[in-house]
């Protein structure tokens, strides 16, 4: 007889930074019954941390430090650790910046990363860092993608938000808006939309049908507010729709983002970070979650930030977290967005 817990794709889930909510919302979501039904949970943190939040909580969860990922994430009762002990209990100051939960913050991302690249655990759910913590303590690549896409050695990775029906990858996302739009040419919105189109189709849509927003106020009103929608996205658009892609645009982004709500695409590619991370939050924010495409492992994430202004006070939600594990369990499963 096959042991069920072995079907089950094995998840890393990163803590986050221990100053913020991550180890209080993955604990909330690990006491949620179906995450174990359906997967092989191992976190990826700091167990005094985990233990800290099971206290803030409530919880009757039990913490436990593991050095086998392998055998992890089998008893509901039981939160398995991977702990690298790169952390000392004094130097987490919850609802404060600090420079050591910060760096311990990357370097289990980084773990989380090397285990789904050995293939030992299927994908990764990660929580939420604090990317002025990170920069702080000298990293260059301050958030999970650009860690994960160095890391991987990935050409291109796009940054996708969901919630419901609505989906949006992003052309860029932690740039300054000044220097975002420097990356609206022909070429990145050609690769971004072949991309989109390939990994929607791993993901179950046979045709997909991507709209590509405009950059400019009423998609620049031909011409007196930019150029960038004549000269670099509809020749984009043009270039994927020779290729057999079933892409439109440029749409005016006050346009197009209600329209994939009403069911027109099944993904919109925004121009820059808040034009495509404002709608979806605003449509349906604890629910939100974040993917990335083009990474050779699944990477699913939380849509919000650390909140220090209420960590440790066990109020957190924890909707995202739990959104964030279904939808790594799906991708990891090879179910797409099917049952998402």
């Amino acid at each position: 007889m096959v042991d069920a817990d072995v079907q089950k794709p094995a998840i890393a889930i990163t803590m986050g930074d221990p100053c913020g909510i991550g180890p209080e919302v993955v604990v909330k979501a690990l006491a949620d019954p179906r995450v174990y039904a359906s997967c092989r949970p191992l976190v990826i943190g700091n167990t005094f941390a985990m233990r800290q939040a099971v206290q803030a909580t409530g919880l009757p969860l039990e913490i436990n430090e593991t050095g086998d990922p392998v055998a992890a994430g089998r008893n509901p009762a039981v939160v398995d650790v991977v702990d690298i002990h790169n952390l000392n209990p004094e130097d987490i100051t919850v609802g404060q910046i600090s420079v050591p939960c910060g760096k311990a913050a990357m370097e289990w991302v980084t773990k989380a990363g090397e285990l789904a690249l050995a293939g030992i655990v299927d994908g990764i759910a990660t929580a939420p860092l604090n990317k002025e913590a990170a920069s702080l303590a000298g990293f260059q690549s301050i958030g999970h993608t650009e860690l994960l896409q160095e890391l991987a050695g990935a050409k291109t990775v796009p940054t996708m938000l969901l919630s419901k029906n609505l989906r949006v990858v992003h052309l860029t996302t932690h740039r300054s808006l000044r220097v975002a739009c420097d990356y609206v040419k022909q070429e990145r919105i050609l690769e971004f939309l072949q991309l989109t189109h390939d990994t929607f189709v791993k993901w179950g849509f046979p045709r997909p049908r991507l709209a590509a927003a405009g950059l400019n106020p009423h998609n620049s009103d031909g011409g007196l507010l930019g150029n960038e929608e004549a000269e670099e996205i509809a020749p984009a658009v043009n270039a994927a729709r020779e290729r057999g892609i079933d892409a439109v645009g440029p749409i005016p982004a006050d346009s197009v983002f209600p329209q994939a709500i009403e069911g027109r695409y099944d993904v919109v590619l925004a121009m820059f970070h808040d034009q495509g991370h404002i709608p979806v939050k605003v449509y349906g924010f604890e629910e939100s979650v974040t993917a990335n495409l083009g990474l050779p492992f699944v990477r699913t994430s939380v849509d919000h930030g650390t909140a220090f202004d209420i960590a440790g006070q066990g109020i957190a939600q924890h909707v995202s977290m739990l959104e964030s594990i279904r939808l790594a369990v799906e991708l990891a499963r090879g179910n797409g967005l099917a049952d998402f």
